[in-house]
């Protein structure tokens, strides 16, 4: 039913004046408005609803993440803007953070300012 509709993606955050330049300025996403109830950005075709909220507490799984075709470049290039991405030990993950699955897929995750785990997947 869904199959043929756009999908928006939704993240929360107890800081809007941190999550504006993160999201517009660190990820580069392109900021289409913002209102009392959230920033909205929008990235590959995607809009992103950042909610503004109050007690927000960061689930402790990927809340989003984007496909991107060279997780090195794109690591780089957020590195340089201040991104610190996590080394959780996993079996197969490198010293720059990439995780690489039992099918040869990459994973490379970080935080936004509210501690919302993101991720970037090289398929």
């Amino acid at each position: 039913m869904l199959t043929s509709n756009k999908v928006m993606a939704f993240v929360a955050t107890n800081d809007a004046d941190r999550a504006r330049p993160f999201y517009g300025e660190v990820l580069g996403l392109e900021l289409v408005e913002e209102h009392q109830w959230a920033i909205v950005f929008r990235g590959g075709g995607t809009m992103i609803r950042v909610q503004k909220t109050k007690g927000f507490e960061p689930p402790p799984h990927t809340a989003l993440g984007w496909e991107v075709t060279d997780i090195a470049a794109t690591m780089q290039g957020l590195r340089a803007r201040g991104v610190e991405f996590l080394a959780y030990g996993f079996p197969g993950q490198d010293a720059s953070g990439v995780w690489t699955t039992p099918d040869g897929t990459k994973v490379a995750w970080f935080k936004d300012p509210d501690g919302n785990t993101l991720s970037l997947t090289q398929l």
